[in-house]
């Protein structure tokens, strides 16, 4: 069935002599595979570009439900980010995430909200021109509101320690072992509240910013026990130290 929808890429790999596999999260149908042939040859490989980490496109297909990959059969490019990709930071920023999205999304499971999130968060992150060191921290305190992890309030200052395992604030640390310290709690508590135009009155080192990245990967991996290793994760920590 020929269908219409809007798609986020997150990540492709190389397949063939001259095409691609590519992983894009879209509107209508979720995480989905598709196989694009001719994206590396003379003629077409000029258009590549439009399928790196966070591009969002129009996309025309033939959808079919049982399909390992799908096939695409016209795109246009709905937003491109053009400051992402002249920026080094930005960019690893953006291939991180990619990796994260792929990971951590699950195939065939549209989320209008969550698909308007992070639609939302790549416009604001293309946007900002400086003080964005903070901003993949914040997306992914943000992100796991959608995927159903969402720590419950801090309520207090008492409250000094993260529970990691069990989402919530606690005075005393838990016996399980999977929580955080309080200088990371304290953090962690901003940016699980705050707004993307907030998140820059968090004032990290570049040590500190690593640690918190750390915990919540941490976070992430006991929530979901299929995330695999980030293998960008070194290469943002060296970026932002």
């Amino acid at each position: 069935m020929l269908e219409k929808t809007r798609g986020i890429v997150l990540h492709q790999i190389k397949y063939s002599d001259s095409g691609i596999v590519a992983q894009i999260y879209t509107r209508k149908f979720g995480r989905q595979s598709f196989l694009i042939k001719g994206m590396r040859n003379r003629k077409t490989g000029k258009h590549n570009i439009l399928f790196q980490p966070l591009f969002i496109l129009d996309m025309e297909l033939f959808y079919k439900a049982a399909r390992e990959m799908q096939n695409l059969k016209e795109f246009s490019v709905s937003f491109t980010p053009y400051d992402i990709y002249s920026n080094i930071k930005k960019s690893c920023v953006a291939i991180f995430l990619g990796e994260v999205l792929t990971s951590v999304l699950k195939e065939e499971s549209p989320h209008d909200e969550m698909f308007d999130y992070i639609e939302k968060s790549i416009v604001y992150f293309d946007s900002c021109k400086e003080s964005y060191a903070n901003f993949h921290i914040a997306f992914l305190a943000g992100l796991s509101s959608f995927l159903g992890f969402e720590p419950g309030p801090r309520l207090g200052k008492d409250d000094a320690f993260f529970d990691m395992l069990n989402g919530i604030f606690v005075p005393i640390p838990p016996v399980h072992g999977n929580y955080s310290n309080e200088e990371i709690t304290n953090i962690l508590a901003d940016f699980f509240v705050a707004s993307y135009d907030s998140i820059n009155n968090i004032s990290l080192t570049g040590k500190m910013r690593n640690d918190i990245l750390e915990a919540l990967i941490r976070f992430y991996s006991l929530h979901l026990p299929g995330l695999k290793k980030i293998k960008s994760l070194d290469i943002l920590k060296e970026v932002f130290n």
